[in-house]
């Protein structure tokens, strides 16, 4: 045998072996969640006399969602003269004058809330809040994005876990307030379900590096000031300043059964483009703090626990190489020298590294207490959602390793149930271009990568390599239906 054909042979094992480590690892949350099944925070002293706390609102043309967080978030039970809002606006449409309007009748009404701008969106969200901290006067901060509302108990539920003196963060569990809207949303609704109720709880549970994930959380200032503030270097500026502060001591609490319902993205550009920011922030901070990770004096477990943490998104762009470079000429190959038999090998690694995903999408649901049949049923389209995401979250974590910066691109949502908005009524009105996801250029290449996985399905089968069908067909049928769907919602957007 020829040193190409081992090279072949010898680079898709290796990288079907770290898809099956990925795999494998989310396998892992699933076994260590029964040790951790009935962790809990401990009760927190409570504070004499309640902390001065500043809440947040950053927000970036949002006018569908503007007026309904700004008059939720009044509605918060503190004491009005421990609490201060900041609306921090970056906008640079009509939804500056929406929440002009509300902050002004809520000023009316006695209420300690500022309309906080500035003249230039340096650092996107980052620097946003950066500078909405010059004038905050909390010793703790909570934040919550425009499409996120509170429940008015949740600052007097939370705030006493801050007695504990090296507590920097406490983040809560996200709900979802158009979760039945539509499959793509009940679908994404369980691929969060399994962050947050199982792995979230995992991760904080075990004393392991977690993260707070942007918004429905509450930080320390102190802390945040100590662990090097607010920084715009990488698109997940909360996954940064997380890492930032429990390497530098501080300790951060999940908390499961404390919950903020959100709004998912409606449409599938909107989807994609949220899922690229996270997947490329994930690695420009792997990039960034995974040396010092590993530099630093935590156990051995946290590093490794780190490392998969941090390098999660890679798993994509692994199955895109393999799968297309890889896949195709180590069955040749291995046909033509009679060599390891696909059934015996490659259907063992596959499953392991899909099913150890499977496993951990299901009982995330299970951990919640929710339909473990409704959950079953729509394994298939989860599979199918995360081929679609394959080329999307692929290049962003390529771009991500090649250091190439992007701009802080925010998810559009249509605050439609609130708003008491049909999504055809929502898609009707005139929108500014910054409401929109990034048209579906990658929906061409997708396109021409079903093409080529329906070759290769086609080849397979007249080759006999029937165990690699069904996912050939699942790749293929994947990719297809991504394209359709981008193409779907782009041209919806644009009647």
């Amino acid at each position: 045998m020829s040193s190409i054909s081992w090279f072949f042979i010898a680079s898709h094992f290796v990288l079907l072996g770290i898809l099956c480590l990925f795999g494998l690892h989310r396998l892992s949350m699933v076994i260590r969640w029964y040790k951790y099944r009935n962790y809990k925070p401990a009760e927190p002293k409570k504070f004499t006399e309640l902390p001065q706390v500043t809440v947040q609102i950053p927000l970036y043309n949002e006018r569908l969602v503007a007026k309904r967080i700004v008059d939720s978030i009044v509605q918060l039970e503190y004491p009005q003269d421990k609490l201060q809002i900041q609306i921090v606006d970056d906008s640079t449409d009509e939804t500056s004058d929406l929440i002009a309007e509300r902050v002004s009748y809520h000023q009316q009404q006695g209420i300690n809330i500022q309309h906080v701008q500035r003249v230039h969106r340096h650092g996107f969200k980052a620097g946003a809040l950066k500078d909405a901290m010059e004038t905050a006067t909390g010793e703790f901060i909570a934040i919550f994005d425009a499409d996120f509302i509170p429940h008015n108990d949740t600052l007097l539920k939370t705030i006493h876990h801050f007695s504990q003196q090296d507590i920097a963060m406490v983040q809560f569990r996200w709900e979802h307030l158009n979760r039945k809207s539509s499959l793509l949303t009940k679908v994404q609704a369980i691929m969060l379900d399994a962050h947050f109720g199982l792995e979230q709880h995992v991760r904080c549970a075990s004393n392991k590096l977690f993260n707070f994930n942007g918004t429905a959380g509450i930080w320390r200032t102190e802390a945040i000031i100590d662990a090097g503030h607010w920084s715009a270097d990488t698109l997940t500026e909360d996954l940064d300043l997380s890492y930032r502060a429990q390497l530098a001591g501080w300790k951060m609490l999940y908390l499961n059964d404390v919950t903020c319902p959100g709004e998912l993205p409606a449409d599938m550009n909107a989807f994609k483009s949220q899922q690229f920011r996270w997947a490329k922030g994930g690695v420009e901070v792997m990039m960034k703090m995974l040396p010092t990770v590993w530099k630093s004096n935590i156990p051995f477990k946290k590093k490794v626990e780190s490392t998969f943490h941090l390098g999660n998104n890679l798993a994509y762009f692994v199955m895109l190489v393999d799968t297309l470079v890889f896949l195709v000429p180590s069955l040749y190959l291995r046909d033509q020298y009679d060599f390891v038999n696909v059934w015996w090998l490659d259907i063992p690694l596959l499953a392991m590294s899909s099913g150890g995903h499977l496993a951990y999408l299901y009982f995330g649901q299970v951990v919640l207490n929710r339909s473990k049949s409704r959950a079953f049923v729509k394994l298939p389209s989860l599979m199918i959602l995360g081929i679609q995401l394959a080329i999307n979250n692929s290049k962003a974590g390529i771009e991500g390793l090649l250091g190439k910066r992007s701009e802080f691109v925010r998810t559009p949502k249509t605050g439609e149930l609130e708003n008491k908005l049909t999504q055809s009524e929502v898609q009707t009105k005139p929108e500014k271009k910054q409401y929109r996801a990034i048209p579906p250029r990658g929906a061409f290449f997708e396109v021409a990568i079903a093409v080529v996985y329906s070759i290769v399905f086609l080849w397979a089968m007249a080759q006999g390599h029937w165990f690699m069908l069904p996912f050939l067909l699942l790749l293929a049928i994947g990719f297809v239906l991504s394209a359709l769907h981008s193409f779907y919602s782009h041209f919806q957007l644009s009647k």
